[in-house]
């Protein structure tokens, strides 16, 4: 058996602080230190946490910290007379998060008291993006129509009965801006960027809070002209042995 890889992970994710420079840092010195006394280790895992787009307002010099961590540990490795490694990451939400979203629809409102209104949706948000109740995860959001209506300061609510099925807003600055509701004429809600975690955790075969079922997927490709094609991804069941599987049909 022989030591390949040095596998590094910080919780925090990879951000441009001192704690993670220095957590960094201590790790290719163990690199350094494994790598004299076992010549076979040529690879660094530096894990992953890459931050994706939670927030329109968001900004990341993600080439200045790919440089960044290249450079100190070429530095370190070349002061330490150690080669340098193969460097291998794992960045899954910045890999794949752009690729999905969903799209709820409010089905009704409620007046918790004189400060307190609450647009409730048509699934429950442990079910579809369980990491807002999980680790109070943030996603883009934006009101999918009437843009040309006057907005409110809403609270949002998944339609069980549970106390914990709501969207996160710890403050004033969470607060979420949604236009009016009105019965007669549907409201629809995106959350963007929930490509990475949520449909692996709340999907087909995922927590099924409350025993609401999973939402319709719909599949959307981009072909070389431009053209958009969509397809719905529903369940089917083999008669013969009753499984369930995923099939594609085209939307028509």
């Amino acid at each position: 058996m022989e030591l390949k890889m040095l596998h590094f992970f910080i919780n925090t994710g990879i951000k441009d602080t001192s704690y993670y420079w220095s957590e960094l840092q201590r790790n290719i010195q163990l690199y350094c230190d494994l790598r004299k006394i076992c010549p076979e280790l040529n690879s660094l895992d530096i894990g992953g946490g890459m931050p994706i787009k939670t927030r329109l307002s968001f900004e990341y010099d993600y080439q200045y910290m790919a440089d960044q961590i290249i450079s100190q540990i070429k530095t370190i490795c070349d002061s330490r007379k150690v080669p340098v490694p193969n460097i291998f990451t794992e960045f899954g939400s910045f890999t794949v998060g752009e690729s999905g979203a969903i799209i709820y629809k409010v089905v009704g409102q409620k007046q918790q008291n004189d400060k307190e209104r609450w647009y409730m949706i048509d699934s429950s948000f442990i079910t579809t993006l369980p990491d807002t109740w999980g680790i109070k995860q943030k996603f883009i959001m934006l009101a999918i129509n009437h843009w040309d209506k006057e907005f409110d300061r809403i609270n949002l609510g998944g339609i069980t009965c549970d106390g914990d099925d709501y969207y996160i807003m710890e403050n004033v600055k969470n607060r979420v801006f949604m236009p009016r509701f009105e019965e007669k004429d549907p409201l629809y809600i995106g959350f963007f960027h929930t490509g990475a975690y949520q449909e692996s955790l709340g999907g087909y075969g995922g927590i099924q809070h409350c025993l609401l079922p999973a939402p319709k997927h719909v599949l959307i490709e981009r072909n070389e002209d431009g053209e958009l094609s969509t397809w719905l991804l529903q369940r089917a069941k083999l008669k013969k042995h009753d499984e369930n599987i995923g099939v594609l049909i085209r939307d028509t």
